[in-house]
Parts: C-alpha cells; sequence; structure tokens
C-alpha cells in the first residue's frame, strides 16, 4: 500500500489513465531518453558512492553468482513451458524478455527500498546488468539451432539467416544504456565520498523527480500498448501475470539457501520478476524476426510492468523481509 501512495507511482497510474482517455498528453521522444539516461546515470553514480564505501567482499561475490544463475534459469524455464504451446521462435523470445531485466523496475525498486530504511547494495546495480544479456544470447543460439534443423530436415522454407553470436554478443555488451550504467558505477566508485558529496544535488536531490516524470511518461506508454497485450492467447497473458510471481518465489529460495542480505534478496526477486522491453525487442527484432515483436513486447510492457510497479515491487519486498530477516 505505501508504494501505491509514492508520488511516482501515482504519476504513473495518471498516464496510464491520459492514455486510456487518448489525451493528447505526450512527452517528446527525446525528452523521454534524457529521463531514462539521467536515471541510469544517477543510478550507477548510487550504486559507485555505495560500492566505493563497503568494497568487495564474499557476500556480494554470493549476491552476484545467485544473479548470474537466476539469468539463466529464468529464460530455461519459460522456453521449456512454452516450446510446445507456441512456435518455437515465439517461445525463445518472450522466454528472453522475461529472462532479461527492467531498468525502469529496478530504478523504481531502488527508490522505494531506500524510503522503506532498507541498505542498498551498489553491487546490484552490476547484477542489473549481469542479467540483461544470458537470455538474450539464449534466444538466439535457440534461434540459429531451430533454423538449422528445419533446414536439415528440410521442413521449412524459412530464408532467414542465422544471426552470429558474435554480433549479439557486441549488441548487448555495448549497449548505450549498459555503458552508461557502469561507467557512472566507475566514476562513482573513483570519486567516493567527495564525488557523492559534489553529485548529490545531482543525482540525489533531482532523482525522485524524475523518476515520477518518468513513470509518468511510461503509463502512457503502457495505455498504448495494453492492445497488444490483449491480442495475445490466454496462455501468454497468464505467463505474463503469473510468472514474474513464480520467477519471484525462485529467487526468494536461492535467497534463502544463500543467505543473502534482505536488500539482496529483495532486488534479486525484482529483478527476477522484471521482464525487458527495451534491450531485448531492439535485439530481437533483427535477430529472431520470425517472432511477433507485438507479442513479446507488449506482454512485458502492457502486463508485467503495470503489475510490478503497482504491487510486485511491495509484494516481493515484504516476502524478502520476512523470510530473509
Amino acid at each position: 500500500m505505501q508504494l501505491l501512495l509514492d508520488p511516482a507511482i501515482l504519476f504513473f497510474v495518471f498516464g496510464v489513465l491520459a492514455g486510456a482517455l487518448k489525451s493528447n498528453l505526450e512527452i517528446p521522444p527525446a525528452i523521454s531518453k534524457f529521463f531514462s539516461l539521467y536515471l541510469l546515470m544517477a543510478l550507477g553514480l548510487k550504486g559507485g558512492f555505495a560500492m566505493a564505501e563497503s568494497g568487495f567482499n564474499m557476500s556480494i561475490a554470493i549476491s552476484l553468482g545467485a544473479a548470474v544463475a537466476m539469468a539463466f534459469l529464468v529464460p530455461t524455464l519459460g522456453y521449456a513451458l512454452l516450446k510446445n504451446r507456441i512456435s518455437k521462435f515465439a517461445a525463445a523470445a518472450v522466454a528472453a524478455s522475461y529472462g532479461s531485466v527492467s531498468a525502469v523496475t529496478f530504478v523504481t525498486a531502488m527508490q522505494f527500498l531506500e524510503s522503506s530504511g532498507l541498505m542498498v547494495g551498489g553491487h546490484m546495480a552490476v547484477a542489473m546488468v549481469i542479467m540483461e544479456s544470458p537470455a538474450i544470447i539464449m534466444a538466439v543460439l535457440l534461434a540459429n539451432s531451430i533454423r538449422h534443423k528445419a533446414a536439415m530436415e528440410g521442413t521449412s522454407d524459412l530464408t532467414t539467416k542465422s544471426v552470429p553470436l558474435g554480433k549479439i554478443l557486441h549488441e548487448s555488451f555495448t549497449d548505450g544504456a549498459h555503458l552508461l550504467l557502469l561507467g557512472a558505477m566507475a566514476v562513482g566508485m573513483i570519486s567516493g565520498e567527495s564525488g557523492k558529496a559534489m553529485m548529490q544535488p545531482f543525482s540525489g536531490d533531482l532523482f525522485k523527480g524524475m523518476l515520477a516524470f518518468f513513470l509518468l511518461d511510461m503509463g502512457m506508454m503502457v495505455a498504448r500498448n495494453f492492445t497488444q497485450a490483449k491480442s495475445a492467447s490466454l496462455l501468454l497473458i497468464a505467463y505474463a501475470a503469473i510468472g514474474p510471481f513464480v520467477h519471484a518465489s525462485i529467487a526468494l529460495g536461492l535467497a534463502m539457501a544463500l543467505n543473502l542480505p534482505v536488500a539482496d534478496g529483495a532486488l534479486l526477486m525484482i529483478l527476477s520478476a522484471s521482464a525487458s522491453y527495451i534491450v531485448v525487442p531492439a535485439v530481437l527484432r533483427y535477430a529472431i524476426p520470425e517472432a511477433n515483436p507485438s507479442i513479446y513486447f507488449g506482454l512485458s510492457l502492457g502486463v508485467t510492468f503495470p503489475i510490478n510497479i503497482l504491487v510486485g515491487i511491495s509484494i516481493y519486498t515484504w516476502a524478502a523481509v520476512r523470510f530473509l530477516s
């Protein structure tokens, strides 16, 4: 309930309402992109400052290891569930979307945890970057394998060529958002406490207002893409609505087994429950053209994102506090 009373979340709800009413309210794409880059830069700086203070230890290494494990487990489970129910290309694309992560969900969660008094380690921003690419790579390898098998069996007239893995790796690891986040984190770690004091007006005081403006834009985008989500099958809609809670539950079990700190466990759950609607669609549009982008994009943005923003983050955080404290 506390999250629903947060001004930034209320602006998200207002954005959904404005979009549903087909209002002409809009934020120019260039400004929306600036908000996104600002949030990533501020988040990177915060993470770098926190890392400079805490250093790197075994606890951090275990948390990052758990993030890697979930980055492979979620898309594996997703593809296994969907491959015999929808086309294998679509299954690979949807699994990639849900195996990857949402930076906006993560930024919103960081703000919520900090306002709830939970100490958030900067290393979890690294975890977010780590979790972005494995699912994409797995999806491309699966798609290439499906094409190769179809060509060998002569059962397909597909003309799409296999996409070189090197190109996908380059696309994934040189994504501008990733580089900005990691670069800002490096700046924060190098500059330390003095840098934190100098950048406080930028990375601290402005952050909440910028997040509210960005979530307003995201709300309008969700409303515009909800029609695409409704066009998906009931199975996929159920997966988009229930899957995040299943993924978060698995992450909670892993966090309990590894005795992760509460904040790390909460963020691992939130990242595992989120779905990518920026990087994955950008890569898979040409890497897996056989899959309809409106399906995996519409599901992640039209169904999963609002569920996580409105109720998911609160539930995952409550569970982390309840079972990891």
